[in-house]
């Protein structure tokens, strides 16, 4: 286990719903719902599902910018959410993110130079006399140039912005970081560009990823593995090549038939899910998916499926494999 950098167990992160002038908590939303994982050092893994599936909370609550409710998160078998503010302080630098949206994660009042150094000054990573070599080394790394350290976001594209908010997490050598769909809201020619500089910076700086992200074709060229999320739970997890080659679970599936075909006339077996996504304030008893899968049983609507391994660490939630 000890080239694990990440383990994840039994997750789980609920929100109160509260109502009524006093906020009484009139229910639950189950945002992340007993989940497992490990990330080995120096690789990257893909969290996909639909909007709303728990990807994004998940990776916040294992940095602990969200508070767990349930479960461990263990860096380098050390408990993030045991950890007293002076270790965690430490910890800060090992473990950063790279948020979705270049455009509002940016402080419009700072210069470029202060946004990637203001935490580097914090936690002083660098003598005083280094500090400007090492902001220029980042800069460099990330494809922005020197002079850019005094202009301000939004004199900037967005390719650019996303390049400044990876030197911002990279400016404090950290071994973890997660890509929370760092590419979503950029052009399909800048997203190319992105994706190859987080390559190059993994295996320059020997970073490990935990990345999330909605396109498919993106997640099979950049990750070595890759689990699969709905309603809060994982439904499948296994190596990218077993993972595309032979999706097992029904939903796997229905997400890997959307994936676009750049051949106008191939034939695509598209599987359409019927109804919508249940509430993570009440999901369904059983399969959480058995109220949207063409392959539902009996047994689906009331019993909750085990996880089971169907070889080279594929694992897969579903009642089609129980023995």
């Amino acid at each position: 286990m000890a080239d694990n950098i990440i383990e994840v167990k039994h997750l789980k992160k609920y929100f109160p719903i509260k109502s009524g002038p006093l906020g009484k908590r009139k229910g639950t939303v189950k945002a992340v719902d007993d989940v497992s994982f490990t990330i080995k050092k120096g690789t990257t893994m893909g969290l996909v599902g639909e909007s709303g599936c728990g990807k994004s909370t998940t990776g916040r609550t294992i940095l602990r910018l969200l508070d767990k409710t349930e479960g461990e998160v263990l860096f380098y078998e050390k408990e993030v959410h045991s950890l007293h503010k002076k270790e965690l302080r430490e910890l800060r630098t090992k473990m950063q993110i790279i948020f979705q949206d270049p455009y509002s994660s940016l402080s419009p009042r700072l210069p470029v130079g202060e946004i990637i150094g203001e935490a580097v000054k914090e936690h002083n990573l660098v003598p005083k006399d280094k500090y400007e070599e090492h902001l220029n080394r980042i800069m460099l790394s990330c494809g922005l140039q020197v002079y850019h350290k005094d202009r301000y976001p939004h004199e900037f594209s967005g390719g650019q912005r996303q390049r400044i908010c990876i030197a911002r997490a990279l400016a404090l050598n950290p071994e973890f970081i997660v890509c929370d769909e760092p590419v979503s809201a950029l052009d399909v020619s800048i997203q190319a560009q992105i994706i190859n500089l987080l390559e190059d910076l993994q295996a320059e700086y020997g970073l490990t990823y935990l990345f999330i992200s909605h396109d498919l074709s993106v997640v099979e060229h950049i990750c070595d593995t890759v689990g699969v999320m709905y309603l809060g739970g994982l439904v499948e997890m296994g190596s990218t090549e077993d993972i595309f080659s032979n999706p097992l679970h029904p939903y796997t599936k229905a997400l890997f038939s959307a994936i676009p075909v750049p051949d106008p006339l191939a034939k695509l077996n598209r599987i359409v899910l019927k109804g919508n996504i249940p509430s993570p304030a009440n999901p369904p008893k059983g399969c959480k998916f058995h109220t949207r899968c063409r392959e539902c049983m009996e047994i689906c609507k009331t019993k909750a499926p085990n996880e089971k391994n169907m070889g080279n660490g594929h694992m897969v939630s579903c009642h089609l494999y129980d023995k």
